[in-house]
Formats: C-alpha cells, structure tokens, sequence
C-alpha cells in the first residue's frame, strides 16, 4: 500500500483544483536500471482498465496493475517544491527491483 504525507495530499488537491478535469492521480513506475526505479506522478481524466485504484485521503490514485506492487510500503512526500518517494529497502519487503522480475 501506498502512503502519502500530509504535505503530499495537500500539494495534490491543490492540484486537482487547478485541474479538475483530471481527478485521477497516476503514479508510475519505470525502471531505470538494474538497481533504480523512476517513479513520477501524473494527473489524468480516468483509470484504466489495467489499473490498481485506490481511494487515499479523498484522491484516487492509479498504478498498472503489473507494477503496483512494486509501491508497498512507499512513501510519497512533497518538499521544497516536488515531489519525492522514499521507499523501504528491497529485502525488507520482497520487492522485486529491476532486472529480478
């Protein structure tokens, strides 16, 4: 499961307000590397059949379902103007990091 911080959920509805026609909030993941993942955060009009929703303080975030694991136990947090993810370390939850899917 996917936790954001208050900051984070504040900046979002803020940007949900600017962006109305677009309530729902994408992460996505993409590998970078065998070792690095890039994460971003998007804001489009509706999910997708592929995805995993869920409901976190009022927003609807998705993630493909094929990759949406790869968030349990994330944290998303919004600091110094962006947003940034901290994530456990890999062994701690069986994460399946690129290159060992």
């Amino acid at each position: 499961m996917l936790t954001l911080t208050q900051k984070a959920v504040n900046r979002l509805r803020a940007l949900l307000l600017e962006h109305p026609e677009d309530p729902v909030v994408r992460i996505a993941v993409r590998d970078v590397n065998e070792q690095r993942l890039s994460l971003a955060i998007t804001l489009e009009a509706a999910v997708r059949e592929e995805d995993v929703v869920e409901q976190i303080e009022g927003l609807t975030s998705a993630l493909d379902r094929s990759s949406a694991h790869r968030t349990d136990g994330m944290t998303v947090d919004y600091q110094a103007g962006r947003f940034s993810f901290a994530h456990p370390p890999a062994n701690e939850l069986g994460l399946i990091m690129p290159g060992r899917n």
